[in-house]
């Protein structure tokens, strides 16, 4: 979770999911770039693969806290770091993923796996997160205050 500034000036940056089942949707369906781990792959590494596929661009290298993890409530666990840095969030590149659209059509459409992403201020990001996700935010505002 990419996040910049400090105290009240606090913003983390958070992704919205693309394509058509997503497209109406705002608060609750936000998320912080991730992905699927693969066997016995690291949970890091994989984090900044997913940082570069959603976001096109490298995260960067240092600074990396651990935020623990979450249970969604479909039951997908994520594991969460937290790192200072900058990005244009109107400028980013994604991944696309292919789906029959409209369903039962026969025809497969791409869509971007990020349609868009936005800097939030903490308070706005645990309203448009996915519940759990929020518990990041939290932490990283915990951890931050804490460091002062």
């Amino acid at each position: 979770m990419l996040y910049r500034g400090h105290g009240p000036d606090l913003e983390v940056l958070l992704v919205h999911p693309g394509g058509p089942l997503w497209a109406r949707r705002d608060e609750g369906a936000w998320s912080i770039p991730k992905g699927e781990l693969e066997g016995d792959e690291d949970p890091a590494a994989v984090a900044a693969r997913e940082f570069r596929e959603e976001l096109g661009e490298d995260p960067p290298r240092r600074g990396w806290v651990a935020l623990g993890e979450v249970r969604q409530a479909g039951g997908k666990r994520v594991i969460a770091w937290a790192v200072r840095g900058e990005l244009d969030a109107a400028g980013i590149t994604t991944n696309t993923f292919e789906m029959e659209w409209p369903p039962r059509s026969g025809r497969t459409v791409a869509f971007p796996e990020v349609d868009r992403a936005q800097w939030c201020a903490p308070d706005e990001a645990v309203r448009k997160l996915v519940r759990a996700q929020g518990a990041f935010v939290e932490r990283l505002v915990a951890l931050r205050t804490d460091r002062g």
